[in-house]
């Protein structure tokens, strides 16, 4: 069973038309690029708008327009009037803001390089492959929901199966949607948001983990259980450790400890709080100076957090073992100006185009979402 009318090659390799950064941009000292984005940036006006995720690198979000997650940005790039919309994130992100985008919009993503594990793990072909025996082995209805954090064709499978696309801080809110249509939800890709959204509706002992790499899922533990989660996770959040909580409560006694709910599940009750990237830098901006705040999210945050707030104290959860998303690494200032540059010279670079059929199905996965 395949997803009907939908291009479901494996979305790494749909973009054939994106380019590697060129050999002279690659050593470009750090005062003369600074200098030719600017450059770059007054000639191109506002023809173009840089968005930048929370977890990008401080030399990209400097020359952001908007700053903040997926979705918000996306809806950003769509509210404004500019011709190209360069985004500084992965490919997930790229597509959605090409699909809520106008026509005569361009996205433009400057790394062909920056595409999300997370959302590399639940590939519509696969995911194709999985409904087919999940169906089989229930005659309950299932509504399928996806994370914002997933490709286009993989939001379109939703829409066509009856579901929607979620965000974190939506997630109970797309689970109770989609109980009062079916009696299950497969959840995708991410189990651990999937596994705190069903401790938060009381679902803990009604859930069962889909491994799609394996063949002895148990017919009747599928038909037992009312939350399916697919074996998918977020390597960055996946790190966070129940002890990293217990160590900065050591070194920090009074801090106040805020993890995101793509953590593990004893990492979100260990802490004091949970919620989006948005949550998290709403607590930061209403701290009272002097407050401490732990932060368990991809590191670039809690630095762009502590750099726009000194008046708190904003560390990151686990210190020095905190890595950055690598996905995300993957568009550096190089990338931004080679993009820039080639938009003056009349060039698109590394244009996201999502075909019409996935496009249409995916925002109808995404208005289903709006309508929470």
């Amino acid at each position: 069973m395949q997803t009907a009318d939908l291009d479901t090659d494996l979305s790494l390799f749909k973009y054939d038309n994106l380019s590697q950064l060129p050999l002279a941009y690659r050593d470009l000292a750090a005062g003369e690029r600074e200098r030719r984005i600017e450059s770059a940036l007054d000639a191109l006006g506002d023809d173009v708008v840089i968005l930048g995720h929370n977890y990008q690198r401080r030399e990209i979000v400097e020359h952001a327009d908007f700053i903040g997650d997926s979705y918000q940005l996306s809806r950003e790039a769509a509210n404004s009037d500019a011709e190209y919309v360069i985004f500084g994130g992965v490919t997930f992100m790229a597509e959605s803001a090409d699909i809520i985008t106008d026509d005569d919009q361009q996205v433009i993503l400057p790394s062909m390089e920056a595409s999300c594990p997370m959302a590399g793990m639940a590939e519509a072909l696969q995911v194709d492959a999985a409904w087919e025996k999940l169906t089989a082995a229930t005659e309950d209805d299932v509504i399928p929901i996806c994370y914002m954090n997933s490709y286009a064709d993989l939001k379109a499978f939703c829409a066509e199966h009856g579901g929607l696309v979620c965000t974190s801080s939506n997630a109970a809110d797309a689970f109770e949607w989609a109980f009062e249509r079916g009696e299950k939800v497969l959840f995708l890709p991410d189990k651990h948001l999937g596994t705190n959204t069903a401790h938060d509706l009381g679902l803990e002992d009604d859930t069962l983990v889909w491994d799609p790499w394996a063949d002895d899922t148990d017919p009747e533990a599928i038909r037992e259980s009312e939350v399916i989660l697919w074996e998918g996770y977020c390597q960055v959040h996946e790190r966070f450790r129940a002890e990293h909580v217990e160590e900065v409560r050591e070194d920090h006694p009074d801090a106040n400890v805020i993890v995101h709910p793509e953590c593990r599940r004893e990492v979100v009750e260990a802490a004091d709080r949970v919620g989006s990237t948005a949550d998290i830098t709403q607590a930061v901006e209403n701290a009272d100076p002097g407050e401490t705040w732990a932060i368990g999210t991809e590191i670039h945050l809690a630095n762009h957090l502590d750099r726009w707030h000194p008046e708190v104290d904003v560390v990151p959860l686990c210190g020095d073992a905190c890595m950055d998303c690598n996905a995300m690494r993957q568009i550096d200032p190089n990338y931004l100006l080679w993009v820039l540059e080639e938009l003056v010279e009349g060039r698109e670079q590394n244009v996201i185009d999502v075909d019409p059929a996935t496009a249409d199905r995916a925002e109808t996965a995404l208005d289903r979402m709006l309508e929470l």
